[in-house]
């Protein structure tokens, strides 16, 4: 009897052992669906975190160009009658930056270079430190039948003050008259340049110091365009060079004869 028992009870223990090797091998067994699941879930969060730094990352390269570009694609662009060929960076305007017809097209570059945006320039192009070395060009339809130089005689000559005072590298600076509509305006003058004069008008006072561009001129340009720069007043004393360098870099965009 005491034998039956003995071997009763061994029995008893190695089925005991045998139900917690199979309880452990059941919570294992759960376990690996769970485990599973885990690792998905980090893998997953893992890749959302990746996907925001990509994003941040992509985001605040847009951010930092504040809308410039240094892509250097040619862009062919109608306006009237005449074609020109641009480089993306020197496209001001991203909703320009593309091939067709347009009605006018804003362009700006770096003085001297006259290169488009870049990296290495952009503290030029954001205005960094108060910097003045960008151009602004607009390319649109003549609506004049005169551009600015030819407009000195018949219509700026009745509207100055009579009496010059001596500006930078040779220029003549003109007061306008109070009913001229010219407000807080300077004519810039010079001649001996070709054989029209050169002509624009600049603000004066301190809306001048506050202004990037303070300078305007106009020229007629290709089959049918007026090009109209603009530039900032520390430039007027380059005006025989700038005048200069500007049109050679507007006709190497030209596509038409004229």
């Amino acid at each position: 009897m005491a034998k039956l028992q003995a071997g009763s009870g061994k029995r008893e223990a190695l089925l005991n052992t045998v139900a917690i090797s199979e309880g452990n091998v059941e919570t294992r067994a759960r376990r690996i669906p769970l485990l599973g699941r885990a690792f998905y879930g980090f893998a997953a969060m893992a890749f959302a975190a990746l996907c925001i730094k990509l994003a941040a990352i992509w985001f605040g390269g847009m951010i930092s160009a504040g809308g410039h570009t240094d892509s250097t694609i040619e862009r062919e662009i109608v306006i009237g009658n005449d074609v020109l060929r641009v480089p993306e960076n020197l496209i001001r305007f991203g909703q320009a930056r593309r091939d067709g017809i347009q009605q006018r097209l804003d362009l700006y570059l770096r003085w001297p270079e006259l290169e488009g945006y870049s990296r290495e320039a952009r503290d030029d192009f954001n205005h960094a430190g108060g910097a003045k070395r960008i151009l602004f060009l607009s390319f649109e339809p003549k609506v004049l039948s005169r551009d600015m130089s030819a407009r000195l005689e018949p219509i700026y000559s009745h509207v100055i003050e009579p009496g010059a005072r001596d500006g930078p590298a040779g220029l003549l600076l003109y007061r306008f008259s109070e009913k001229s509509g010219y407000v807080n305006e300077e004519l810039a003058v010079g001649y001996g340049q070709v054989a029209a004069p050169f002509v624009a008008r600049c603000l004066n006072g301190g809306m001048a110091s506050q202004s990037l561009a303070a300078c305007e001129r106009d020229v007629h340009l290709g089959d049918d365009l007026t090009l109209t720069y603009r530039f900032p007043l520390e430039l007027l004393p380059h005006w025989r060079a700038l005048d200069a360098a500007i049109l050679r870099k507007a006709r190497t965009l030209l596509r038409t004869d004229g």
